[in-house]
C-alpha cells in the first residue's frame, strides 16, 4: 500500500506541509523514502515549566518545535535522528501523568501525553522504526546520552555546596553533565563534553569537571589511576514540585500503515 503511486503522493503533500508549517525557520523536510507516521501535541518539561509543543515523527526522524498558532505556524524547529533516541518510561506520579524520557547525545528531556494510550502509540511507533533503521543499517547505537536538566523550582539552593540560596543576584546554573542546579562559584569551569559537542566547551560543575578530567586523563594513559568518588543522588523533595497547568490538549493522529490512511486515535 505504501508503494502506491496515490500513498506516496498524499504523504509528500502531509510531508510539504509540515515544512510549509515551519515557514522559512525550519529546514527542509522533503527527502526520498521519508513518510511522516504521526503528530501531536505533547507536553515538554522546560527548564522553568512545562510546555506545550508539537512533535511529528517521521520514519526516520522525529521532529519538535514551539507553537505560535496551532496547526498553522510553528518555529524553534528541532530534528533528531531516531538512531540517536533512547526511550525511558516513566511511572506515574500524583503531580505527572503519561510521561516519558527522551534521551539523545546532546539533549534529554521529559515528555508527556494527554493519556497513556497516547503515549504507548508514541513510545511504540518510535520503537518500531527506530528497530527498522538499525536493523538495515550499520548504524552503531550511542552508548552515552546527555543528561536531563532538572526544573528549576525542584531546589532552592545549591546543589552541590548546599549552602548558596538561589534568588537575586545568585542566579541558576545547570551542569552540562550532570544536571545538577548549582551556584555560579561551584560551576566556574567549562570542558569539553565530547558526546554533547566535540569541540565546544560547555559549563559544569566542579565536580563533574573533575571527574570528567581525570576520565580524559585515564583515556590519554597518564592518570594515577585514583578513580572519582560515586556521585552523590540529591532527588528534589516531593513539597517543592509544583503541579504543571497544562490545560487539555487533542490525543494524537497516526497513520495507519496497513491500508495508507490517516487519522486520530481515539481516546
Amino acid at each position: 500500500m505504501m508503494d502506491h503511486p496515490t500513498f506516496k503522493r498524499e504523504n509528500h503533500d502531509r510531508v510539504q506541509a509540515v515544512e510549509n508549517l515551519f515557514h522559512h525557520t525550519g529546514k527542509s523536510l522533503c527527502k526520498p523514502g521519508r513518510i511522516l507516521i504521526g503528530e501531536g501535541v505533547l507536553v515538554k518539561q522546560g527548564r522553568k515549566k512545562m510546555q506545550k509543543k508539537v512533535f511529528f515523527l517521521f520514519n526516520d526522524i522525529l521532529v519538535y518545535g514551539s507553537i505560535v498558532v496551532n496547526g498553522r505556524w510553528y518555529n524553534k524547529q528541532k530534528i533528531i535522528p531516531l538512531e540517536d533516541i533512547k526511550l525511558e518510561d516513566i511511572e506515574d506520579s500524583e503531580v505527572y501523568k503519561h510521561q516519558w524520557l527522551i534521551r539523545t547525545p546532546s539533549k534529554s528531556f521529559f515528555v508527556s501525553a494527554p493519556s497513556n494510550k497516547d503515549k504507548q502509540a508514541w513510545m511504540e511507533h518510535i520503537g518500531e522504526f527506530q528497530s527498522s533503521l538499525t536493523t538495515s543499517s550499520n548504524h552503531k547505537p550511542n552508548k552515552k546520552f546527555a543528561v536531563s536538566w532538572l526544573p528549576d523550582h525542584v531546589a532552592c539552593k545549591c546543589m552541590r555546596c548546599l549552602s548558596t540560596k538561589f534568588g537575586g543576584a545568585n542566579r541558576r546554573h545547570h551542569c552540562r553533565n550532570c544536571g545538577f542546579l548549582v551556584c555560579n562559584s561551584c560551576s566556574k569551569q567549562c570542558i569539553v563534553i565530547n558526546h554533547i559537542h566535540p569541540t565546544k566547551a560547555l559549563r559544569v560543575c566542579s565536580f563533574c569537571y573533575k571527574k570528567i578530567k581525570e576520565e580524559n586523563s585515564r583515556q590519554r594513559g597518564d592518570s594515577t589511576g585514583r578513580s572519582s568518588s560515586e556521585e552523590e543522588e540529591l532527588a528534589p523533595s516531593g513539597d517543592e514540585m509544583e503541579e504543571p497547568e497544562i490545560g487539555i490538549y487533542s490525543p494524537s493522529s497516526w497513520l495507519d500503515t496497513k491500508n495508507g490512511t490517516w487519522g486520530r486515535m481515539s481516546t
